[in-house]
């Protein structure tokens, strides 16, 4: 499944589509739906930053209830907000690939504690991909920080399923 997603996102790489979809797994029942538009001249680029999205939400769940949102539309000057994406192999970067601490801060710092109250976000950091509620780190969501996070070009769903498309 994931290798079709990889193989769907190329083609629609190659097409300069500027619409994808993500579901990040957690540990414990833990998981994120999320989209985002990007510039297409963008995809072009080796990697694509946060200042290369036009739009971007996500969605928190642990085992399929919704625990919070968050909306780029409700960014302010103190919300942290790190976004690497590398367009070639769909996936966002780990703070490995790109030698930093940091290297997805969605609404949340490296030590998730800026997630607001109520809030909702989401980091990959050195020590973890994770999230953070309420201001809470909810360490027992962590992944490793090496773990592939994939990007798909169809919506999928809080189980992180792609929807098939209908005729």
């Amino acid at each position: 499944m994931k290798g079709w997603i990889v193989a769907a996102c190329v083609l629609a790489n190659s097409a300069n589509a500027a619409d994808f979809y993500f579901c990040w797994e957690g540990s414990n029942g833990y998981t994120m739906t999320g989209q985002m538009t990007i510039n297409p001249v963008s995809l072009n680029k080796p990697i694509v930053t946060e200042s290369d999205v036009t739009l971007f939400k996500i969605a928190g769940y642990q085992d399929g209830r919704l625990l919070g949102k968050w909306d780029l539309a409700n960014r302010t000057d103190s919300t942290s907000w790190i976004l690497n994406y590398d367009p070639a192999r769909s996936v966002f970067m780990t703070p490995g690939e790109m030698g930093l601490g940091v290297s997805q801060a969605w609404n949340a710092d490296g030590t998730a504690t800026d997630c607001g109250n109520p809030g909702f976000g989401f980091n990959l950091g050195n020590f973890a991909q994770d999230f953070c509620l309420n201001g809470i780190w909810l360490e027992e969501s962590g992944m490793p920080p090496e773990t592939p996070f994939l990007v798909s070009p169809v919506p999928v769903d809080p189980l992180c399923r792609v929807y098939a498309p209908t005729s």
